[in-house]
């Protein structure tokens, strides 16, 4: 018993690793699956000579099509190969046997053309990977995004959400967030931005501009890297690269607070002493613009009770509204969200938000009052 419990368990890791051989896209893996599915053909081939009316030519189309799904184009091409061998030998091995049929030649060249097809799509294929692995790769890379965007738990006394929707309700937006905790915990930096596009059109890149900014944030001085953004930007020469920030750093043990504001739209500041959102004074240029764009940062202090506010165009904008008046909605819409409490406060105002027709992000840390 126990024999044939190990047999199992290797077996099961085995298949483990040809499965993950196949996911990273090796050699390995995808001679792996073509070996099995040039098995499953060379099985069909003898299922088809053997029962024609029931493996007809046009059976040759299933490993063809999964192959389609698996297989680089190299490997592909192989099969498919092998796959219309057979189809036309079972085919040609029926007219002997049973005579001519219009029928039968019909089906072997849809099959010939659907396979022909499938070789010309996976030709073509930028990323050079079926299908199924490179949906796996970009979904990786959007988790690695989301991930490292997710704002790190805060000390006691503080607290903080996000709330990011893409237009037309994909998982990739133009509108991203980059956070980092410093290791003693005392000061937090975020940066919203926001790149030209929407949805998955700026999804792609918002992936590429995440993974610099993730290595720069936390070890740069604010105006340090917004600068190494722009030029960075201004290197990749997008026709449409330009994207807008705002930067703010937090010291957690004073509510000491900077914010740098790159083209975006001001931050805002909940005053527990008033009761209002008022409208920071940061201001800034786009990135990706012009070799030495001009910033003007802000400075103040979050008492307790109080929050910041951080948000994208796509909240405040419509074509039936300009960007002032969507800031004096968005003060309004805020100070309601927030009646029932900080906590799912960026939801509320979210949903609030007349269109849908581009990415919005919105994002709050709030300075805990004293108890």
């Amino acid at each position: 018993m126990g024999k044939i419990e190990g047999t199992w368990r290797a077996s099961l890791r085995h298949a483990d690793d040809r499965i993950a051989a196949w996911r990273v896209g090796s050699a390995q893996g995808q001679s792996g699956v073509l070996s099995l599915l040039i098995a499953a053909t060379v099985l069909i081939f003898f299922a088809s000579v053997a029962w024609y009316h029931i493996f007809p030519a046009v059976s040759f189309l299933v490993p063809i099509v999964v192959g389609g799904l698996l297989l680089r184009w190299k490997p592909l091409a192989t099969l498919t190969a092998v796959a219309l061998i057979g189809a036309v030998a079972a085919a040609a091995m029926e007219t002997e046997r049973s005579g001519f049929a219009t029928g039968r030649i019909a089906t072997v060249a849809i099959v010939v053309l659907v396979a022909l097809l499938q070789l010309y799509v996976a030709r073509i294929n930028r990323s050079e990977l079926p299908a199924p692995l490179g949906q796996h790769m970009l979904a990786e890379l959007r988790d690695r995004l989301l991930a490292q965007g997710h704002v790190p738990e805060l000390p006691a006394g503080w607290r903080a959400e996000q709330q990011i929707r893409s237009a037309g309700g994909t998982s990739y937006a133009g509108d991203f967030v980059v956070a980092d905790l410093s290791p003693d915990g005392r000061r937090l930096e975020l940066i919203l931005v926001d790149l030209w596009g929407k949805g998955v059109e700026a999804g792609t890149k918002s992936l590429q501009v995440a993974g610099a900014l993730g290595g720069l944030i936390g070890s740069l001085p604010p105006l340090g890297l917004v600068a190494a953004a722009n030029d960075y930007l201004l290197r990749q020469r997008w026709n449409d690269g330009f994207a807008t920030a705002a930067y703010v750093i937090i010291d957690l043990s004073t509510g000491r607070y900077s914010i740098v504001n790159a083209g975006h739209p001001p931050a805002l500041r909940w005053c527990s002493r008033t009761n209002l959102w008022r409208v920071d004074e940061a201001t800034g240029m786009a990135l990706g613009v012009t070799s030495r764009p001009e910033f003007s940062p802000s400075e103040g202090v979050l008492e307790p009770g109080e929050a910041l506010m951080l948000y994208t165009d796509g909240v405040v904008e419509t074509r039936h509204r300009d960007i002032a008046g969507g800031i004096a909605w968005l003060q309004d819409t805020a100070r309601e969200a927030i009646r029932q409490g900080f906590p799912g406060a960026a939801g509320r105002v979210l949903d609030r938000v007349p269109t849908r027709d581009d990415d919005r992000a919105l994002l709050m840390v709030e300075r805990l009052s004293a108890r």
